[in-house]
């Protein structure tokens, strides 16, 4: 049976973020798009880890039936998947960790606060139009459009972050059992924490994704998309 694919998306955006990769994933397999608490259809909701938690479990319980569960999550979304895996992982078959490597805690904490504090200060119309001339400047507009279309949410940031810079640590995947796929741009600064999950799941698959950026899944959607899918169908055809 093809795999089901649970897709969470990072900070700031929604779950519009996965469109490079929904056609890429048609035929090969299911896909749940999870709007995290503040975003997307969730926008008016607040962020709580708890709530995030909840709202990823629903999505694997829409998962068809038989279907292997892979839960994929990129930046805050791979924290949220974190936390999923720490209070649910017996109902995952694999989980990605998409640029969530690192453990939330000193200097890449602190650009984490100095970005919610600038989002703050600069005001939620002056943020959209710089993020939509950046995103503009760098990607085609056939796959950037659709990810602008879904919208920015700035509100839950801080909120989103604290949670994870209190909550998320490496230790917390601790005795999980599924198959894990560390996923990576070459140039993402939170590859850097690899080495600290290892530690704690030693078996766990590394992959990076050459030439891409924090932002993989739009840097390199073919190679990001096709990571998910060889560790999802490995899963589901037991190889």
């Amino acid at each position: 049976m093809r795999p089901h694919l649970v897709l969470v998306h990072g900070s700031r955006l929604a779950s519009s973020q996965w469109s490079p990769q929904l056609p890429l994933f048609e035929g090969r397999a299911t896909v749940g798009l999870v709007d995290l608490p503040g975003h997307g259809r969730l926008a008016g909701e607040a962020f709580t880890l708890a709530r995030a938690v909840e709202v990823v479990d629903e999505a694997v319980d829409a998962a068809p039936e038989g279907a292997p569960v892979v839960l994929v999550g990129h930046s805050l979304g791979g924290y949220v998947a974190m936390a999923y895996a720490d209070a649910h992982g017996d109902r995952l078959d694999g989980l990605v960790l998409a640029g969530c490597s690192a453990t939330p805690v000193g200097p890449g904490a602190a650009v984490y606060r100095a970005v919610a504090a600038l989002t703050d200060r600069i005001g939620p119309e002056r943020m959209t139009r710089v993020n939509d001339r950046v995103l503009r400047r760098f990607y085609a507009p056939e796959l950037i459009e659709p990810v602008i279309a879904g919208g920015y949410y700035f509100a839950p940031t801080p909120a989103a972050w604290r949670a994870v810079m209190d909550g998320c640590r490496p230790e917390m995947l601790r005795g999980l059992e599924c198959p894990v796929l560390l996923l990576n741009g070459q140039w993402d600064q939170f590859r850097l924490g690899t080495r600290d999950v290892l530690r704690v799941l030693p078996d766990a698959r590394v992959q990076t994704i050459p030439g891409a950026s924090h932002l993989a899944n739009l840097d390199r959607p073919e190679a990001f998309a096709e990571a998910v899918l060889a560790f999802a169908e490995s899963l589901a055809w037991g190889t």
